[in-house]
């Protein structure tokens, strides 16, 4: 049974990101909108996926990576229904590009979800580890304040990630000890984050 819902859950959970992601940008307005133009939200679905379910080690990571690459066509598939984009973006460079981040996010981010509900030394970094992803694009994003002629439009939207962050945190940890434990991790974490996603280009 558990091994039949993880097969039905992954492709379907990922049919829904892909497409959901897509009008979520298309239709909510700024700032919130940006949210889903977002690899930090990504990266926490994929570790709310293996979170909330009771899925082992391997099937919790192979689920997360299935589910995040499914994605990557849902959100085109999406694209070219509503706003009648090219089909071929469902495969091209680009597309195989981002299934390619999706299988190392679903690793990391699949992984870390099932340890941050597993006692042992890891959890409470592990669930630093929604927090820390978003602090870093935090501060990508604030690195636009003021180009552009953008002014301070990216400022509500990092706020809104180190918000989220944090409301994150509330939620994986299960005590206050542990919630300021993971969020002091996640500064450093996050900087890590944020340095392995400026050297691929991101933001």
């Amino acid at each position: 049974m558990i091994n039949r819902y993880a097969a039905v859950a992954a492709p379907v959970g990922g049919l829904l990101l892909g497409v959901l992601d897509f009008v979520w940008i298309k239709y909510v307005p700024f700032p919130f909108g940006g949210l889903g133009n977002s690899l930090a939200v990504w990266a926490v679905a994929g570790f709310l996926f293996t979170y909330w379910s009771r899925w082992g080690w391997a099937r919790g990571v192979a689920a997360a990576v299935v589910m995040l690459v499914v994605a990557v066509p849902s959100y085109y598939l999406a694209a070219m229904v509503i706003q009648h984009d090219d089909a071929a973006n469902m495969y091209n460079s680009v597309a195989l590009i981002w299934m390619g981040f999706a299988v190392i996010a679903g690793v990391v981010f699949g992984g870390a979800g099932i340890a941050a509900r597993t006692p042992g030394r890891w959890r409470t970094a592990a669930q630093a580890m929604p927090a820390a992803v978003m602090f870093a694009e935090a501060a990508l994003v604030s690195r636009r304040i003021g180009a552009d002629d953008r002014g301070l439009e990216p400022l509500w939207a990092a706020l809104i990630d180190v918000v989220l962050g944090v409301l994150l945190t509330v939620l994986v940890a299960a005590t206050w000890r542990q919630r300021l434990t993971a969020l002091l991790l996640a500064v450093p974490l996050g900087v890590a984050g944020f340095a392995l996603m400026s050297a691929a280009r991101f933001g």
